[in-house]
């Protein structure tokens, strides 16, 4: 989720409906504007005992974000109870580097025009955090979920928003603190050219989300064993809050634009308002009574724009729109397959013709069997049912041609002249060989670790 710094007091108030899709209609680009922002998290560790550090204790969070000084990065504050000011962020040319609830590490790269330039960010970044971990004894694991700690064993970060969602998640789902807590993803947002742009690209990525989940499983572990699933990360989402995540069915009717997705983010329940500095509560009210003025944690008061985009950023469905679109359906990995998500979904969705091929593949899928597949894709990846027969394995192969052909199309040579199709090498090989990387860790689980799943921290990054 995003960092706030200001308050935003001199923001316009939204003092009508037609208004909030102002955020989407600015987010059209021309396609020359295009760019790619790319979102990795990454498990902490303490070496010594592979301890999660807190924030404050000697080599912990807090002292790993402010060693990333020495690399040019700047510190953002904010201001806690009593007036203790938090170190919650590290900001700097590479975009932001900030903490989830249980102090998971991550950087919201800066938008770049090409995928060379996103695995040269990334690149950065994990040279800088390894430099900074030799210093203070800690490393770093690239999975979608915490293998071995319970949620007592995880701490809390000092970051207001989260304090009101940890309070709020146990009312409305049984996997929400699971979420927060013990999870890690990768993410790309990227942009469109028009409303009926967005329509395309919104459409075909939700229905081929399930497929990046699949091809990015990497969460079997829970408490120190096996947990039935490829990706229990995905599962999770599924118990965390009805209210904000899913499928959206109403994505593939007819007439579906801007408006109807404010009409959704209206029915989204709200967590809180951002005012001088502070979080307010507000969690469960909603926004269509702020927008009355009758915001129970604000009564008279109307919302600022600044508040809408913050609420814009509080549903979790499988592909979210604010002013660009957001794909949310991987796990946390390593490295090496850190670039390939944003090769994947730059290659399908910003090639026009490569964008027509897969929406092609897909449009036929009704929303039984796409609800069927979402569901069924935790447990069993790649070989979960698609619409009309068939599993996830059959169509792969087909979708990654189609992402390297536009990504071939695109024309964006590396310094010594490659395109950005070798990002896909990494899901080349997961086809290939038809295991995911959580199936590889199962093998490695049952064989050569004896069933030791410490051996997990000799795979970090």
């Amino acid at each position: 989720m995003s960092t706030r710094q200001v308050s935003d007091r001199n923001d316009p108030v939204i003092e009508n409906r037609e208004q909030l899709a102002a955020p989407m209609i600015k987010g059209e680009k021309p396609r020359a504007d295009w760019r790619i922002g790319t979102e990795h998290e990454k498990l902490v560790f303490k070496i010594s005992d592979h301890h999660a550090p807190s924030y404050g204790e000697p080599g912990g969070i807090r002292d790993l974000l402010l060693a990333l000084r020495d690399f040019g990065w700047e510190p953002v504050e904010e201001i806690g109870p009593g007036g203790t000011a938090n170190v919650i962020a590290m900001a700097g040319d590479d975009g932001t580097v900030s903490l989830e609830p249980a102090g998971q590490l991550e950087l919201s790269g800066a938008p770049l025009v090409n995928l060379h330039q996103t695995c040269d960010e990334t690149g950065r970044h994990l040279d800088q955090v390894k430099a900074v971990g030799a210093r203070t004894g800690t490393g770093f694991l690239g999975l979608g979920m915490w293998p071995d700690k319970a949620r007592a064993d995880l701490p809390i970060m000092p970051k207001g928003r989260y304090a009101i969602m940890l309070r709020h998640m146990p009312r409305v789902g049984s996997l929400g603190l699971d979420m927060m807590l013990r999870t890690c993803t990768i993410q790309v947002n990227l942009d469109y050219g028009s409303e009926a742009d967005m329509v395309q690209k919104f459409r075909t990525s939700l229905a081929l989300q399930p497929l990046a989940t699949a091809l990015f499983a990497n969460s079997p572990f829970t408490e120190g064993k096996p947990n039935g699933f490829l990706s229990y990360r995905s599962h999770i989402w599924s118990d965390t809050d009805p209210h904000r995540t899913g499928m959206l069915p109403f994505v593939f009717e007819d007439g579906f634009g801007y408006d109807r997705y404010v009409e959704y983010m209206l029915d989204v329940p709200m967590y809180f308002v951002f005012r001088d500095g502070q979080y307010i509560d507000a969690a469960g009210q909603s926004f269509r009574d702020f927008l009355a003025g009758k915001l129970p944690a604000l009564p008279g008061e109307l919302p600022r724009m600044s508040d809408w985009v913050d609420h814009l950023s509080t549903a979790f469905p499988e592909v979210r729109l604010k002013s660009f679109l957001e794909m949310r359906g991987a796990d946390g990995g390593p490295w090496n397959r850190i670039c390939a998500l944003p090769a994947f979904w730059v290659g399908l969705l910003y090639d026009q013709g490569a964008l027509d091929a897969a929406w092609d593949l897909v449009k036929g899928w009704d929303m039984d069997g796409r609800e069927l597949l979402r569901s069924s894709v935790p447990k069993l990846g790649l070989d979960a049912p698609i619409p009309g027969g068939g599993t996830l394995r059959d169509i792969a192969r087909d979708v990654l041609a189609i992402s390297r052909a536009g990504l071939n199309a695109r024309g964006q040579l590396s310094r010594i002249g490659e395109t950005e199709a070798g990002f896909l090498s990494p899901l080349d090989e997961i086809v290939a060989s038809g295991k995911v990387p959580a199936q590889r860790l199962l093998d490695k689980y049952h064989g050569e670790w004896g069933g030791d799943i410490s051996r997990v921290y000799e795979e970090s990054f």
